[in-house]
Formats: structure tokens, C-alpha cells, sequence
């Protein structure tokens, strides 16, 4: 026998593996942009049904093509407090299954000489560099994307299994393979560890088909190795668990609860398995689609025996990591960078903290009011308290949209995108304008001022105006409805009239000497900061009713976020 290159092997396989990873990834981010807002509208599904949250977690994870992403993405939601534990468990459980997908896909060179790697793989790219180059529409240079992701998999498992072919006459690596199948739990944590050095447990159910195309796996290693891989995945969302919130870890602890439990169980039926009952069933060589069977029927099998017990696993990860976060209102609640795993979520999660920090500014305005009618110095510091927390938000969701732009997110969600930095600034300038007023009547406590009941009464109507046409803006961004966007404009017209009828009848109580000239121009001041309140709100109906049109590179600074 010739001697072997072990240089030329171990290249030409980590090659391979890694032409593998690429495929899997650039295929799933093509079917994440062909699904485009499919994905924002999975997690409307997400109810205390813990059945459609396997079923959406199966879905997420087929798309996505990586369990260990999804679980990630859940942390996040979890994290950011729009999924509780109990939805959580089930989008987990359901990753699990939709993860065995990747593995049938590797499977279809054994079903026919047409759908092998060597035959489909060049066929995928060729098509999938057409289309994506030549096709004008965007879905089909999705298309064209998944087809060239898919072809990079299949030449990378390819190039894996020719790489491994000259190991298979070698009676050491045979000898390992036994090893690992007569020890259940070294070839469980042979399999831990690869997977969670390599952070994917369908790279790794890959690499487990490379070497059984070569003849070289037997079904016992292989059962226990599988096992393990399951056990591996779970490293990468502890690790993302790391400085999240505590029911962020309890998120991931789950998932290593139903991963390792199943493990354990279905280690000890193989162990009995192989040892009384098919005894000679473990030396023989598992083929590619055995692996993806036996990996699919212990996630389907896992999570039907836990399902029932859900509840008792986020009792487990409740006593396991107990306390509560200590909570920040200038923290973002929606947001977080495991959920850019996923930029279709990122964008409808984006929304909705620009959504929460406009009705953080809306309590603002109505506290400067309150400030200003009631004199009230608890009112004023209440303001300026929550002026630093919109002015942290506003820096926090700028970063955090500089990030999702760098995504690979649909051209139409790049529109909402850069709609929304125009959003959060003039947000942010009601914010500022809020902080004025409650600022002007700091400076009528202090000198003893006040106005006359008229003027009050003038400043009471044009405030609750421009504040019902903030309040109308905000509520036509968050459900995108340009029905009340668009009755909120001839309310800002409203308020521009009032502010120039306001301004000649003071002029003419000023030329009468019927108020105060000192308490006479902080009324003007009033009545300009409340018309600039108004014209922001209007700028945010406007955003809606040009569906979020794209900013231009002067429109935003990116080297002040």
C-alpha cells in the first residue's frame, strides 16, 4: 500500500470543511432573504403553545440551517424580554429537529448517481453564478444564491470524503472508530468536543457522512458520536449566554438540559442495544442516509419524551440560576446582537425600541407640561432624568442599525433600516424640546414668575395638540398604518397656525403691558419649542407615507454613533 501524505489529507479535508461551512451558510442566508418578512411573521406565531414553538424553532433552524444560531437568537429574545422561558423551551426543542435537515441534504448522493456531489455540485454553481449575476429581480438572485450555496456544500463534502478515502485501509483508523464505539462515553465527548469547537453540530453531523462515505464509521461510534454532537452544540449559546440576563442563561441552560438528558437517555438504549440486543449491528459500517436517519429520529424522539416535561426543565434552569437583573431603563429591551443572527427579526425588533424610546419621549412631553401648568420641581427633574435615558437609547439603537445595515438584509428592509436613523433623531429632538420646556419653567419658579390664566390657557391647547400629533405619528410607525399618519399632518398645519395666531395676540398683550415682558418671552419660547415638537411628529408620519424612504450619505453621520 502507498504511503500516505498526511499533509496532503489533512489540507485537502480542512479544505473541504471549510468550503462545507460556506456553503451552509451563504445557502442560508439565500433562504433567509427569499423569505424575507416570512421570518418577522414567525415570531408572531410565538404564543404559550409550546407546540407551535417547536414547529417555528423547526422552521427558523431549517432556513437558517444551523440549530446553534436559532438557540442563539432565542437567548437574544429572551434577553430582550420578547420571549418567555416557557416559548423558549419549545423554539429550542423544535431547532433540534430542523437541524437534521442539513444532514438530508448531504444524504442525496446516495439515492441516485444524478443527485451526487461530484454530478449535482458544478450543476448548482454554474446555475447559482448565472442567476445571481444575470437575474434583475431579487428573488431570483436569491434563488441564484441558495443554488451556489448548495453546490459549495456538496463540493465541499466531496472534497472531504476523496480526502478521507486514503484512511479507510488503515487498520489504526479503524481501530480509533472501534474505540469510540466500544466506549460510549469517550465517543460522546469525541463528539461534544468537535462541535463545540467548531460551533456547529450540522458541520459536524457533515464531517461524521465525509468519513462514512469512506467507509470508515461503524454504526456504534457513530450513535455515540452523534450523541455528543448534540451535547457540543449547546457550548455556543452558553457562551452567548455570557453577560445577558439571568433569564438569558436560563434560556441557554435549557437547551443544554434537554440535549444533555436526551443524550444520557438514549446513550444508555444504545448501550443496551448494541450489547444484548444487535450485537454485531455495532461493528458494521453505517452509510450517509443512516446517519441522517439515526440523527433524525433522535431529535424527533427527544423532543417528543421531553415535551411533556417542558415545564420542569425551566423549573430546573430557574433553581439552577436564580435571581433577578437589576433593571436600566437606558438599556435596550428589544435589541440585541444575537438576534443579528437573524437580521429579519433585528429589523421588526429595531422598530420596536425606536417605537418604545418615541413613548419614552412622548412621558417626557407630558411631564414638561405637567412642569410648566403645576410649577412642579419634581415634575422638572423627572425630565431631565429621562432626557439622559433617551439620549442613551438614541446612541445605543444608532450602534446597533449601524450593525444591522452590515447584514445581509433585503433590499426593502435596508429602506426600513435607514428610515429608522431618521426616526430615532427626531425623536430624540422631542426629547430635546421636552427638556426646554421643563427648563422654561424652571426659570418661572425661580424668578417667581407665572402666567396669566388666558396665556395658560392659550399654551394648554397648542401642547395637547402637538402632543396628540406626536402621539398619532408614533402610533402610525408602530403598526406602519399610513391611515393615521396621515391624519396626524393637518394636525401639525393645525399647530403651525395656532403658533403664529399665539404669537400676534402676545405680541399686542406685550404692546399693552398687560403681562410680564420676562414671563412674556418665555411664552414665546413655549410656543417655539412646541411647534418644533410638532414638526418632528410630523417628520415621523412622513417617514411611514413614504414607506421609509433612503437616506442619502449626508443624512447620517456614522462616525458620531
Amino acid at each position: 500500500m502507498n504511503e500516505i501524505n498526511w499533509l496532503n489529507v489533512a489540507l485537502s479535508f480542512l479544505g473541504g470543511f471549510g468550503l462545507f461551512l460556506f456553503g451552509m451558510e451563504y445557502m442560508g442566508e439565500g433562504l433567509q432573504k427569499a423569505a424575507g418578512s416570512k421570518m418577522k411573521n414567525l415570531l408572531g406565531v410565538l404564543t404559550n403553545n409550546r407546540l407551535l414553538g417547536v414547529l417555528v424553532g423547526a422552521g427558523v433552524t431549517a432556513l437558517i440551517q444551523s440549530s446553534s444560531a436559532t438557540t442563539v437568537m432565542v437567548v437574544g429574545f429572551v434577553n430582550a424580554g420578547l420571549m418567555s422561558l416557557k416559548q423558549a423551551v419549545g423554539v429550542i426543542m423544535g431547532a433540534n429537529v430542523g437541524t437534521t435537515v442539513t444532514a438530508w441534504i448531504v444524504s442525496l448522493g446516495e439515492w441516485t448517481s444524478f443527485l451526487k456531489p461530484a454530478v449535482l455540485a458544478p450543476i448548482c454553481i454554474i446555475i447559482g453564478v448565472v442567476l445571481t449575476m444575470f437575474a434583475k429581480r431579487q428573488h431570483i438572485k436569491h434563488i441564484g444564491q441558495i443554488l451556489f450555496g448548495f453546490g459549495a456544500l456538496f463540493l465541499g463534502l466531496e472534497t472531504m470524503s476523496t480526502a478521507a478515502e486514503p484512511l479507510s485501509g488503515l487498520e489504526e483508523v479503524r481501530n480509533l472508530f472501534v474505540i469510540l464505539g466500544s466506549n460510549p462515553i469517550l465517543g460522546i465527548i469525541t463528539g461534544a468536543i468537535v462541535t463545540a469547537v467548531i460551533q456547529s453540530s450540522s458541520a459536524s453531523v457533515g464531517i461524521l457522512q465525509a468519513l462514512a462515505i469512506a467507509a470508515l464509521v461503524p454504526w456504534n461510534s457513530a450513535i455515540y458520536i452523534i450523541l455528543g454532537q448534540n451535547i457540543g452544540t449547546c457550548i455556543t449559546a452558553i457562551l452567548s449566554s455570557i453577560g445577558a440576563s439571568k433569564n438569558a442563561k436560563r434560556a441557554a441552560t435549557i437547551h443544554f438540559l434537554f440535549n444533555f438528558l436526551g443524550s444520557v437517555v438514549f446513550a444508555i438504549i444504545a448501550f443496551i442495544g448494541f450489547g444484548w440486543i444487535a450485537p454485531n449491528l455495532g461493528s458494521q459500517t453505517i452509510d450517509v442516509t443512516q446517519i441522517s436517519i439515526v440523527h433524525t429520529i433522535f431529535n424527533i424522539m427527544n423532543t417528543v419524551l421531553l415535551f411533556p416535561f417542558a415545564g420542569i426543565l425551566v423549573t430546573l434552569a430557574e433553581t439552577i440560576i436564580t435571581g433577578k437583573d437589576d433593571l436600566d431603563e437606558g438599556e435596550l429591551k428589544h435589541l440585541d446582537e444575537r438576534i443579528l443572527e437573524t437580521p429579519s427579526f433585528a429589523v421588526e425588533n429595531a422598530v420596536k425600541e425606536v417605537v418604545r424610546m418615541g413613548n419614552i419621549a412622548l412621558q417626557n412631553v407630558q411631564a414638561a407640561k405637567e412642569a410648566l401648568f403645576e410649577e412642579n420641581e419634581k415634575k422638572i427633574e423627572e425630565v431631565f432624568e429621562r432626557e439622559k435615558v433617551i439620549n442613551q437609547l438614541q446612541h445605543g439603537i444608532n450602534h446597533y442599525l449601524v450593525k444591522l445595515t452590515n447584514t445581509t438584509i433585503s433590499e426593502k428592509e435596508h429602506t426600513i433600516v435607514t428610515g429608522l436613523f431618521h426616526t430615532v433623531s427626531d425623536i430624540e429632538r422631542v426629547g430635546d424640546h421636552a427638556e426646554n420646556l421643563a427648563e422654561l419653567a424652571q426659570n418661572l419658579i425661580e424668578q417667581e414668575l407665572s402666567f396669566s390664566d388666558k396665556a395658560k390657557q392659550e399654551l394648554q391647547e397648542i401642547i395637547e395638540t402637538a402632543t396628540s400629533c406626536f402621539e398619532m405619528s408614533m402610533r402610525a410607525y408602530e403598526f406602519s398604518d399610513k391611515a393615521i399618519a396621515q391624519k396626524a399632518l393637518p394636525i401639525e398645519d393645525k399647530v403651525d397656525r395656532m403658533e403664529t395666531k399665539l404669537r400676534s395676540r402676545h405680541m399686542k398683550r406685550l404692546a399693552d403691558n398687560t403681562c410680564n415682558s420676562v414671563a412674556g418671552i418665555v411664552f414665546l419660547d413655549v410656543v417655539s419649542n412646541v411647534e418644533r415638537i410638532s414638526d418632528h411628529a410630523c417628520n415621523i408620519a412622513q417617514t411611514i407615507l413614504d414607506d421609509n424612504k433612503s437616506l442619502t450619505s449626508e443624512d447620517v453621520n456614522y462616525s458620531t454613533f
